[in-house]
């Protein structure tokens, strides 16, 4: 029997950071393959997670739970029947519905010799306010249906903010675990063994995912074009299930932002986001990808993260990730809003730079990198 394991977060949250701590700590050993879907043109993190020797099925062309959901049951079939895996993890879009992802597998897995063994949410417990805010439909999605709920950057928090988010979350769900202790004090081995000790729990949500799946089929065929120019980005009240479920989160290092940068998101969107549902991602979100042969300085291209900040001059970026060329080696990046982790790392083929918001202005970000 191949456990199947979903490892879901929002942008930035950590996903790819908490898989590695499971893979190298708590599953060496074990025969495990990793899907990954990126929501954008080019893939970033394969060759970080090739580097721990695990098989990638790279799906980047759309969102696991709206375009892929065919291509994604193809996949993890091909997986099972080519790899005979005792476990699969799939780190699904950021900006993916877990209660799709979740349905998407059952459906998928119905004739073969595979389970769903838990779902997992990572949240970034900097900006877990900001995006219940701003992007409920979503992140709070993600939330509800978990499992077990790992927050991340708890290091960066004092205990009573901790205990703030933590009461954030139970209000979308107040079964799941919560992970607070920060992941530099754990084991990959804890962290699993928590993540497994949720599987009563599992069927349940895995029950309540799908009825909350059909029920989006149901609308989304009936009033698809209800809001094709509404691009209001996503909201809380979505799943009106008593029994909504939280995750954790990751610890990506962030710097001390919190206070100013939630304050001037909430209040250059109050009046953008109302609540509307049932959206699919690819509806709010879009990603853009470039590739490049030019080379950067480490300087340049923190003056280029630290641009993104601008709003109303490149749109909502909530991620950016790339490597790129430099003098003597090459330079890897990544942004979140208030963060930015700029550091020397392998040669990739050629330069590659992704960028994942809402109301991107492409040809200004274009020319931020490209100029």
């Amino acid at each position: 029997m191949t456990k199947i394991d979903i490892i879901s977060g929002f942008l930035g949250a950590g996903k790819t950071t908490l898989i590695k701590k499971l893979l190298q700590e708590a599953l060496a050993g074990t025969k495990v393959v990793l899907i990954e879907n990126e929501f954008g043109e080019i893939g970033i993190d394969g060759g970080f997670l090739k580097d721990a020797g695990i098989e990638i099925k790279e799906m980047n062309s759309g969102c696991i739970c709206c375009s892929l959901v065919g291509d994604f049951g193809a996949s993890l079939k091909e997986v099972l029947a080519k790899y005979t895996p005792e476990r699969i993890i799939i780190e699904p879009s950021g900006v993916g519905k877990l209660s799709d992802v979740m349905a998407a597998v059952k459906n998928a897995t119905e004739h073969d010799d595979a389970e769903l063994g838990s779902a997992v949410a990572v949240v970034d417990a900097k900006k877990a306010k900001m995006y219940i805010k701003n992007f409920g439909e979503f992140f709070v999605n993600q939330i509800a249906h978990a499992g077990t709920i790992v927050l991340s950057r708890t290091d960066q928090l004092s205990d009573e903010k901790v205990a703030e988010v933590v009461d954030m979350l139970r209000v979308h769900n107040q079964k799941a675990t919560v992970i607070t202790t920060p992941w530099p004090k754990l084991q990959g081995s804890q962290i699993l063994q928590t993540i497994e000790g949720a599987s009563d729990l599992e069927a349940e949500l895995m029950e309540e995912a799908l009825r909350a799946h059909a029920e989006h089929e149901h609308e989304h065929h009936h009033h698809h074009h209800d809001h094709d120019h509404e691009h209001e980005h996503h909201h809380e009240h979505e799943h009106e299930h008593d029994h909504d479920h939280e995750h954790d989160h990751e610890h990506e290092h962030e710097h001390h932002h919190e206070h100013d940068h939630d304050h001037e998101h909430e209040h250059h969107h109050d009046h953008e986001h109302h609540h509307h549902h049932d959206h699919d991602a690819d509806e709010i979100f879009t990603s853009l990808g470039m590739e490049t042969v030019a080379r950067f300085t480490k300087e340049q291209i923190e003056k280029i993260l630290s641009e993104l900040e601008h709003e109303e001059e490149y749109g909502m970026i909530l991620r950016a990730k790339g490597i790129v060329a430099g003098a003597d080696a090459w330079i890897h990046f990544d942004y979140t809003p208030g963060e930015t982790d700029v550091r020397e790392g392998s040669a990739d083929v050629t330069g590659k730079i992704c960028v994942i918001g809402a109301d991107l202005k492409e040809d200004a970000i274009r020319n931020l990198f490209l100029r």
